[in-house]
């Protein structure tokens, strides 16, 4: 009886908590239809709630009336709840990713793993590259991801070439394109539906093997201190 009696308050519980998201979410959509605000969820703190408002985590009261802007510390453990979020709104199932379409790489024991989308004509994916040459024991996935019409074909050529991984160096570091045929089999369109399937709006896009989904340049210092403080 007393487990039963448990059960039905845990029941109660969690009904009031959708009721109460689903309650504020009508709300702010009747009174607020030009803010989008996405992935409502109550938080451990009584009467406050997260959501995504313009791809940035924000908090809100149960009266829909003011947003703050912020991270929510847990104080007991000093846990940044709102770094939580982030990973969980930015997430991606990283064993369903299709490496066989990619350039893979390994560096020493490829411990640490790694999934870019890059375009051979995007700055930040060349100054990304420099970074990548620092890191040590990880295995890189390069998932060619030309957004730009006059990078589909040098795509193209160095997943043709004998040596991809080579033919890709030379076309980032030192300019030289590729000589291969851009008619064989290749994953190009393909990976233009993933890109845009996981959201990848631009590119450099990477995406850690804890699913953590990162756009835009990023440092090998981020991409080694990311891994030590997740444990990767």
């Amino acid at each position: 009886m007393k487990k039963l009696s448990l059960l039905l308050l845990a029941w109660c519980c969690s009904s009031l908590a959708v009721a109460d998201v689903a309650s504020l979410n009508n709300q702010l959509k009747r009174q607020y239809p030009n803010l989008n605000f996405q992935n409502i969820a109550a938080t451990e703190v009584h009467g406050i709630y997260s959501a995504t408002l313009d791809k940035q985590i924000v908090y809100l009261d149960e009266a829909g009336q003011h947003v703050m802007l912020g991270s929510m510390i847990r104080l007991k453990d000093q846990k940044n709840l709102t770094q939580n979020l982030v990973i969980q709104n930015n997430h991606v199932d990283w064993h369903s990713l299709p490496f066989q379409d990619a350039l893979k790489q390994v560096k020493g024991n490829g411990q640490h793993q790694l999934a870019i989308f890059v375009d051979p004509n995007c700055p930040y994916c060349k100054k990304l590259e420099k970074e990548l040459d620092k890191l040590n024991n990880v295995t890189i996935y390069r998932f060619l991801y030309p957004i730009r019409p006059q990078s589909i074909v040098p795509s193209k050529q160095v997943w043709c070439s004998p040596n991809r991984n080579y033919a890709w160096d030379n076309l980032m570091g030192r300019g030289l394109t590729p000589t291969a045929s851009s008619t064989c089999a290749n994953p190009i369109q393909r990976n233009l539906q993933l890109g845009q399937k996981l959201k990848i709006e631009g590119t450099p896009g990477l995406i850690f093997a804890n699913g953590y989904r990162a756009l835009g340049y990023t440092s090998a210092e981020q991409i080694q201190a990311f891994w030590q403080q997740n444990g990767l």
